[in-house]
């Protein structure tokens, strides 16, 4: 047994946060519990690298949801950090905040502190942004998001361009709270290296005497006595382990592992507790409701022109992009395959974007297994990809424990399509990237689609294609959230589970709503301010 002010489990894009800021107190004490090992590995460094990781069980917790009867009965794909650095340590390291109104929204549902006025601050906090400070960005903060001008592949203009001739204008900057337009990615890249929270964060944090940080340690149980959390039981070597807080638990496990966690203690659904012989601690039976993800699907298209994979397809592309990495830190090895992208609204009437897309300058379609692939060899012609996926999806799905055994993956049932809604954005989205394409100077590129194809043209095709070759981009979010009444929701405005005293969950499982863009800028951000409510107290 070993005795913390605080003890956290999981040491990912929130986790690291956390154990980082906490510690600046040198008078308080810190133990990070990972299920993972470390992410000092070639293949989290380098940026194009997060593919060897995308089906790896030493990186990955590589889940699969619930056969979808929305997806014609396919297991979505549910990849999950299990490393130093969680889902920031294997994701494509896009830096998007989300619409100002998405924030705005949280502190609507009856979360006050959470407006985009009151969390700008603390995205701005972590920042380094290339662009230099500005009211809305920050500069020196330990997560360097990068400017890609200098070396994205060309026909991202070309992309930027149809958009513009299509009346979406054109943005140098998504996290200035509007996201409206079209524009390259700010990502979490520097010199050539991936920046996650862990090694921005936690790494340096590693060297304080206050912070210790346990690998390969599987939490099992949150210890929960006279009404409040005093600790964590975990696995380590194979023996069970108790590691006691004076403080606080918390949980930074993620949007799958913290539900998951907080069931296997007796937080949640009573019924589903009793079923699996659960002592009910507390019943909070939104433990693990409200599931929110991004589905999106992809259009391929044959290109008159070069792209990435004249580049990346052959062998000695391959050895060449691989040398120009190593001896500059530059090129198509050094940047994510998300290059460029949008958020535009898909239809006259709305009041905000609906719709978030992405252009890349490569393709796979051919090479892909299925449509849960790790990323493979790009195809062996000229060939770009668009994507699209809903900003603010209203299906919910849930996660449930399977059994009391917690090396047992919960049952992960996405539920996706159960609203006429997000049906609806399926439609607006083919519509829209099949206008892209025949848009100028895109449409010069543009040899054929070669991927729905023209086949696919009336309402219902598209929805069927969507319904087959649709896939997760993995924002998996929801789950823990955060409200006021404990009926709905699982953690207050500060965090705090309802009903257990000294217990919070930091992560993403407490957004009340997805963001409308990538997730990792957001989980960030989260744990920011709460270490700021953790440290009031």
């Amino acid at each position: 047994m070993s005795e913390f002010d605080y003890v956290i489990v999981g040491a990912g894009s929130a986790g690291s946060v956390l154990a980082a800021r906490l510690t600046e107190d040198r008078s308080s004490s810190v133990l990070v519990l990972e299920a993972g090992g470390d992410d000092r590995d070639a293949r989290i460094e380098w940026p194009i690298g997060y593919g060897l990781t995308f089906r790896d069980p030493r990186f990955n917790w590589m889940y699969e949801g619930e056969p979808d009867a929305a997806l014609n009965g396919r297991r979505m794909y549910v990849p999950r950090g299990k490393v130093v650095g969680g889902s920031g340590a294997i994701n494509a390291m896009v830096y998007v905040r989300g619409q100002a109104a998405d924030f705005d929204d949280w502190a609507a549902a009856g979360n006050p502190g959470w407006s985009w006025r009151d969390v700008l601050p603390y995205f701005m906090k972590s920042e380094d942004h290339a662009g230099g400070a500005t009211a809305q960005h920050g500069v020196g903060g330990p997560i360097h998001v990068a400017d890609t001008r200098r070396d994205v592949h060309p026909l991202c203009a070309d992309f930027i361009a149809a958009c513009a001739a299509l009346g979406i204008p054109a943005t140098s900057d998504f996290n200035a709270g509007t996201l409206e337009g079209a524009g390259l990615w700010p990502v979490t890249i520097k010199d050539g290296r991936r920046v996650s929270s862990a090694s921005a964060l936690l790494r340096p944090a590693r060297r304080r005497p206050n912070l210790e940080l346990r690998l390969e340690a599987h939490a099992t149980r949150v210890l929960i006595e006279g009404g409040g959390a005093t600790g964590v039981e975990y696995l380590r070597d194979g023996r069970a382990c108790v590691a006691r807080a004076r403080r606080e638990v918390i949980l930074a496990a993620g949007a799958i592992n913290s539900p998951q966690l907080l069931q296997l203690s007796g937080v949640g659904d009573p019924e589903l507790l009793r079923t699996l012989g659960i002592p009910v601690v507390r019943a909070l039976p939104a433990v693990g409701r409200g599931l929110q993800d991004h589905l999106a699907v992809s259009y391929f298209y044959r290109s008159r022109v070069p792209t990435l994979n004249n580049v990346l397809a052959p062998w000695w592309g391959k050895a060449w992009a691989g040398l120009r990495y190593l001896l500059t830190r530059r090129g198509p090895l050094s940047m994510s395959v998300n290059q460029a992208g949008a958020f535009v609204r898909g239809r006259p009437g709305l009041a905000r974007p609906n719709l978030h897309l992405y252009f890349n300058p490569i393709s796979y379609a051919t090479t892909s297994a299925g449509t849960q692939p790790r990323l493979p060899s790009p195809d062996p012609f000229p060939a770009f990809l668009m994507s699209f996926n809903t900003c603010r999806p209203t299906s919910r799905g849930w996660v449930a424990v399977r059994s009391r055994d917690p090396r047992d993956p919960p049952r992960i049932v996405t539920n996706y399509l159960a609203t006429d809604a997000d049906v609806a954005d399926v439609y607006d989205g083919a519509r829209l990237l099949r206008r892209l394409a025949a848009a100028t100077p895109l449409a010069g590129r543009v040899e054929r689609e070669y991927l729905p194809g023209e086949g696919v043209r009336s309402d219902a095709e598209v929805l069927a294609d969507f319904r087959e070759r649709a896939a997760s981009v993995y924002h998996a979010s929801c789950t823990c959230a955060m409200g006021p009444d404990p009926e709905r929701a699982v953690v207050d405005g500060t965090l705090r589970v309802h009903g257990v005293g000294r217990l919070r969950v930091v992560d993403a499982s407490v957004f009340p709503y997805v963001t409308s863009g990538n997730t990792n800028a957001p989980t960030i951000m989260v744990a920011e301010r709460g270490a700021d409510l953790i440290r009031a107290g």
